[in-house]
């Protein structure tokens, strides 16, 4: 529910909706529904027809970006930047790629 303030209280990015994905599929289908009429925007945000902020993001997201390897935390933060509508799979990749100073390679399940 949302109140309407009238022409003196706009929307605005400084409130967004997070809505957590399990899928590609779930992602792609809001962002494409939600950003109908509204505009597409960076790192998984968009604003919808009426100028409501939203953020569609992987629910995975929350356990990469917390990694205690501060390596991997900013090779996925990097790839979300580049981004516009978030790609699990991007993301994944990024969260699992080699490790230079180690030469090992991180496997988890994300």
């Amino acid at each position: 529910m949302a109140l309407n303030g009238g022409p003196i209280f706009t929307f605005s990015p400084a409130i967004s909706l997070v809505v957590n994905c399990e899928t590609q599929k779930e992602i792609d289908d809001l962002w494409e529904k939600l950003s109908a009429g509204g505009e597409k925007d960076q790192c998984g945000c968009l604003k919808d027809k009426y100028g409501v902020s939203w953020q569609i993001v992987p629910s995975v997201i929350g356990e990469m970006m917390s990694d205690p390897d501060p390596a991997t935390s900013e090779r996925v933060m990097q790839a979300l930047l580049q981004m516009k509508k978030l790609d699990i799979a991007g993301l994944k990749k990024a969260f699992d790629e080699r490790q230079a100073d180690t030469g090992g390679y991180r496997k988890k399940s994300a």
